[in-house]
């Protein structure tokens, strides 16, 4: 077993034991049926001969589980990173025997963090950049107005559809009211260019081959007809750069074309400074992994790799996409997305090691009162109570962890300049 792989036996026994089993026979009884007896009314004695003094034991090893771990760390003075495995010894009448498998922080050396070089971007915000983000914001504020005649290019088609393999109708292949853009290309290879020409109230039948790449296995190179009806057409008015364009903008200070440039420079600097950052960062930290000797126990990752697979599914949630839906769409399953994020969690727990030891080498601390007052100020930020953002956060502890990583990749940016 490694230096950092524990195991610890604990063993509840005498009253604490005598006291779980009467609650367990307690609980048990509410549901007990046995002939003669009301429901929740059975004697001990007359339960234990009935079911077995055994069915009492797994639930009262259940209520002193939590005080045996507790037990057990008070007793080896360990500090588990990863949730316990836990297995049971022994089992019987005079008490119940834990081995809590414990993972602790595995050594870690760093052989250099100081003077290493990593370069740093350089930010410039070209002509065609302004030009493309003007261009996005004229078509963004285009002016949107129903039209009469036949569908053209560009034109927005509001339509309903539904979809059929063999005659059958597939999951997602079915729409109404549907706006759909002609030219974005968001439906099936030669679905937009067959809905060109078509009228106001017009319905027919539109024939695509699903593409031999596509999301859904079964739809992959599959013939489909789509039945369409165009409810109305809609035209894009293009904006020009005058005074309505920018009062519809309610950008301050612009009021002409070289004051919204002067905007759209500053904001895609801005933008592109935090990028170059954020990869600075992340270069730095891999040069410095780099220099690292350390032996991550599994455990760590796998715990890791279940903390990204729980903000992916909340990701998606928020989308209306569930986990199920995705594996469907991306022709996947959990072993393959556990897979495609293994490489993350390695580096973050690698990287959150890495840093925790810069942190004490180089003495860096925040104090509880600094963790409190950037709670106050990110529950301002956040229009949120303190309490709101402690509770979402973890606790004062989580804030001044957060912090201290801060300050110690600060720390490590003025070490390798």
């Amino acid at each position: 077993m490694s230096k950092n792989k524990h195991e610890i036996v604990i063993k509840i026994e005498g009253e604490t034991w005598k006291k779980a089993l009467d609650k367990a026979f307690n609980e048990k009884r509410k549901e007990a049926k046995v002939d003669g007896f009301r429901k929740g009314k059975v004697p001990r004695d007359i339960f234990e001969k009935h079911f077995g003094k055994e069915a009492l034991f797994i639930p009262a090893a259940d209520y002193v589980l939590q005080e045996a771990y507790l037990k057990a760390l008070e007793e080896s003075k360990l500090e588990p990173v990863v949730q316990p495995d836990v297995d049971l010894k022994s089992l019987d009448e005079e008490g119940v025997e834990f081995i809590f498998k414990i993972v602790t922080k595995p050594e870690l050396k760093i052989k250099k963090y100081k003077g290493l070089k990593v370069e740093q971007t350089k930010v410039e915000v070209t002509k065609e950049e302004i030009e493309h983000e003007i261009k996005h914001l004229l078509e963004h504020y285009a002016e949107v107005t129903v039209k009469d005649g036949k569908v053209e290019e560009g034109d927005i088609a509001v339509i309903d559809f539904e979809g059929k393999v063999d005659g059958v109708a597939f999951d997602g292949g079915k729409g109404e009211n549907y706006s759909l853009e002609i030219g974005s290309h968001t439906f099936i290879p030669g679905f937009e260019e067959q809905v060109i020409g078509m009228s106001q109230g017009e319905e027919k039948d539109i024939k695509v081959t699903f593409p031999e790449d596509y999301a859904v296995e079964d739809l992959k190179g599959k013939e489909a007809i789509f039945t369409v009806k165009v409810e109305e057409v809609k035209t894009k008015q293009e904006r020009k750069l005058d005074s309505d364009f920018f009062e519809d903008l309610g950008m301050e200070n612009v009021n002409s074309k070289e004051t919204l440039e002067k905007e759209i420079e500053a904001s895609i600097k801005k933008q592109k400074e935090l990028e170059a950052e954020n990869a600075y960062v992340d270069k730095l930290l891999e040069k410095v992994g780099e220099q690292v000797e350390v032996d991550i126990p599994e455990e760590m990752i796998n715990s890791e790799v279940e903390g990204l697979m729980k903000r992916f599914e909340d990701s998606l949630r928020m989308q209306g996409i569930s986990l199920d839906v995705y594996y469907q769409l991306t022709a996947s399953d959990e072993d393959a997305l556990k897979s495609q994020l293994e490489k993350e969690a390695y580096s973050n727990v690698l990287y959150r090691l890495m840093l925790e030891e810069i942190k004490n080498l180089e003495k860096i601390e925040v104090t509880i009162e600094e963790a409190e007052k950037e709670a106050e100020t990110l529950a301002e930020k956040y229009q949120m109570t303190k309490d709101e953002l402690l509770k979402q956060f973890g606790g004062v502890d989580m804030i001044k962890y957060d912090l201290e990583m801060r300050k110690v990749i600060e720390t490590l940016k003025e070490l390798n300049k």
